[in-house]
């Protein structure tokens, strides 16, 4: 079942948005040629906790991980697509680096993520992360009451194939609020009015993740996932609500 949030719940939630929104812009800055990951990491903890907030993913552990994560972002290279663990490799030009947040502030979670081109890339890599942030634009633009889940599967999909990429089909988005993960599961794919029928009080995790090569996954000794060929991956991610109106990005 689908928790529906009351609009104080949703406000709430965008208070954590908040938080979560700032660390990213000042984590995005820090974000360049010769920073470790792990300098990300611990800034992004101390920038969270001065704020009055909760590192969402530190000590995380979710439904089929062995271990606790560790971290309080996860840092994701190249071909890593999400979960990857901040440790103290230096960031080189050419690098695509994945940045996933999770703020737990005053009860409520809230979760986003964005790509960071480092230095100068290839004109893959660019065109890569244009297209993930593109299909983000486009799924929220299907997030209101009436559509389904079906309808932003189709766009992000869509989206993808016409700049000449895939979906990752093993990754998905939640829903979110008191728990960092909810129902409804949220595919990166799908049939056009099929799946749930969103109504107003939904808030969820709408995040694209798209590759270069192969839609195939792997997952790496440090519980982090991979493309199964080596090619590039991208991952974009915003927490959202159905209002009457339409919807509100919370981690704007």
């Amino acid at each position: 079942m689908v928790p529906l949030k009351t609009f104080e719940e949703i406000s709430e939630i965008a208070e954590a948005g908040k938080i979560l929104s700032r660390v990213m812009a000042q984590i995005t800055m820090e974000a360049k040629i010769g920073a470790s990951l792990k300098f990300l990491d611990k800034l992004a903890e101390t920038l969270i906790r001065k704020a009055g907030g909760e590192p969402a993913f530190l000590n995380y552990k979710p439904d089929g991980a062995k271990n606790p994560y560790g971290a309080s972002i996860c840092a994701s290279l190249n071909e890593v697509i999400v979960h990857g663990f901040p440790n103290e490799r230096k960031l080189e030009s050419g690098d695509v680096l994945k940045l996933d947040f999770g703020v737990f502030y005053k009860g409520f979670y809230a979760d986003a993520a964005t790509t960071i081109l480092i230095g100068r890339v290839s004109g893959t890599a660019r065109l890569l992360v244009q297209a993930t942030a593109k299909a983000l634009e486009q799924a929220l633009k299907k997030c209101k009451a009436g559509k389904t889940l079906g309808d932003i599967g189709f766009e992000i999909e869509r989206t993808a194939k016409k700049f000449g990429f895939k979906v990752v089909k093993g990754l998905t988005g939640h829903g979110i609020g008191r728990e960092l993960h909810e129902e409804p599961t949220i595919y990166n794919f799908g049939e056009k009015r099929k799946g749930l029928k969103l109504e107003p009080g939904m808030v969820l995790a709408i995040e694209p993740m798209l590759t270069a090569g192969s839609d195939e996954i792997i997952q790496l000794a440090d519980e982090s996932w991979a493309t199964k060929d080596g090619s590039l991956s991208a991952h974009f991610e915003h927490t959202v609500a159905i209002t009457k109106e339409g919807y509100l990005v919370l981690t704007n």
